[in-house]
């Protein structure tokens, strides 16, 4: 069976949230295709490094890949100076990404906004399943708008969790944890359709697909 290999470079650990969404994709497209899916676990290092383009480059190095994501949440930035940034950074190691292709993953405004659309999952990841609390989960055509995803999500997700006192205190330390459990627990994320960027990071993982064909 044919395999694509590739490396998510993201901003924080939180956003390994990301991987079962761009296996979706991914598996969507090249359905005949195993995939292999790796986060480049920078933070590790002795000395980790600091610059985008150092990043980029030290991802590639220690997790070889086909593709390689790069992720930065747009926040108030904007997705096309974010593309700008990944594209300047990409340009300074350029013989590090001969063999590789790069796809730039920029939610608006973070990584959480994309995971406001499933009561199931976000009950689910809450341990709390048939949870009945009313949780004001945004329209997903809205929450590209929200100022504060993260917090956002957070803040459901402590509703959805029905908890309080020292139980609450533990499912707070636990938060990040809880938000990667909701992307773990989607199996259809095609109602993210809806949002700009998510249709921007689709067009370019199908770039890769046509080239990928080609050279096969």
């Amino acid at each position: 069976m044919k395999e694509i290999r590739y490396t998510l470079l993201s901003e924080g650990t939180s956003d390994k949230a990301l991987i079962p969404i761009l296996n979706w994709m991914l598996r969507n497209c090249m359905p005949e295709h195993a995939i292999q899916a790796e986060w480049a676990d920078l933070g590790r290092l002795p000395k980790p490094p600091k610059s985008l383009s150092e990043r980029i480059a030290k991802s590639i190095e220690l997790y070889p890949c086909d593709l390689l994501f790069v992720h930065r949440d747009a926040d108030g930035k904007g997705r096309e100076q974010r593309v700008g940034e990944i594209t300047k950074a990409s340009k300074d190691v350029q013989e590090a990404l001969s063999q590789v292709y790069l796809v730039c993953v920029i939610p608006v405004r973070m990584t959480e906004a994309w995971l406001l659309f499933s009561e199931d999952a976000i009950r689910t990841a809450a341990e709390n399943p048939r949870g009945r609390q009313l949780l004001n989960i945004p329209d997903i055509r809205t929450v590209e708008n929200c100022p504060d995803p993260k917090n956002t999500l957070h803040d459901i997700l402590v509703k959805a969790s029905g908890t309080s006192g020292r139980r609450l205190k533990k499912f707070n330390a636990r938060l990040s944890s809880k938000v990667q459990r909701i992307s773990q627990v989607v199996q259809d994320f095609s109602p993210l359709k809806e949002l700009e960027a998510f249709r921007c990071l689709e067009a370019e993982i199908h770039q890769f697909v046509e080239l990928k064909s080609l050279e096969e």
